[in-house]
């Protein structure tokens, strides 16, 4: 489990909340808008360096890093990225918003989970790794957030399960995801049935057995048209005795 609190910083200055126009234009300035908020304090519009914000993104930690946020003009605060937009065709990033953290205050974050190592049950069983929860929700303070949680499967085999409850941890990091979750586990590969052409060509021949109630019924029928013939007769019988 790595943590890790960058020291990193990014400049921000002051603008004012415009509209759809204002924002390009900002863009072309080679900035893009943001918005500060958090810590009890109004929210604030600024400009940032889209540059400095990727390589926020891009680092170790990602969204979770906290950095310095300094304001042209004002006062230095602990921050962190909390939302992004990227344009959908170029990727250019549209806008942020930062939060203000106060590092005496727990926050919730998602991290990931790594898996370190190759698992027993692929190594000597033949099976496959499938990591089935790939991030956690844990609550911590800003300074213990960890860039992500490591863990060691070398011991999975078949029929084990890896869950959240077996995650290393410690006093400082609180899990909020089901302890119970399953992570990871070894599973086997599966084999796809072809079918052969002499199936296929038997099953195409093979004819479905008539249900016996339709039997029933055109056995009943048939007794039903027999009775109906043999009452005539009875009653002709009948006639020639009088």
């Amino acid at each position: 489990m790595a943590t890790t609190l960058e020291q990193n910083v990014l400049e921000a200055n002051p603008r004012e909340a415009g509209t759809k126009n204002h924002a390009r234009r900002v863009r072309r300035e080679g900035k893009i808008p943001a918005v500060v908020y958090g810590a009890g304090k109004d929210s604030m519009p600024v400009t940032v360096d889209p540059r400095h914000v990727l390589r926020i993104l891009r680092s170790d930690s990602g969204h979770n890093t906290i950095f310095d946020l300094a304001l042209k003009g004002g006062e230095s605060t602990k921050a962190m990225i909390v939302d992004w937009q990227y344009e959908p065709i170029k990727g250019h990033l549209l806008h942020i918003d930062l939060k203000r953290i106060a590092m005496d205050k727990a926050l919730r974050v998602s991290v990931p989970v790594m898996l370190q190592g190759v698992p027993a049950g692929v190594k000597t069983e033949g099976g496959i790794l499938e990591q089935i929860l790939r991030e956690v929700e844990i609550e911590c303070l800003p300074g213990d957030i960890p860039s992500h949680i490591d863990v060691d499967v070398s011991e999975l085999t078949f029929g084990k399960v890896l869950r959240v409850s077996d995650l290393p941890h410690n006093e400082k990091l609180k899990f909020l995801t089901d302890t119970n979750q399953p992570v990871a586990h070894v599973t086997s590969v599966k084999e796809e049935v072809v079918a052969t052409p002499e199936a296929v060509a038997a099953e195409a021949g093979a004819t479905p057995a008539e249900p016996e109630v339709i039997k029933k019924g055109k056995a009943e029928t048939e007794e039903e048209g027999e009775a109906a013939a043999e009452k005539p007769e009875k009653k002709a019988e009948k006639k020639e005795k009088k």
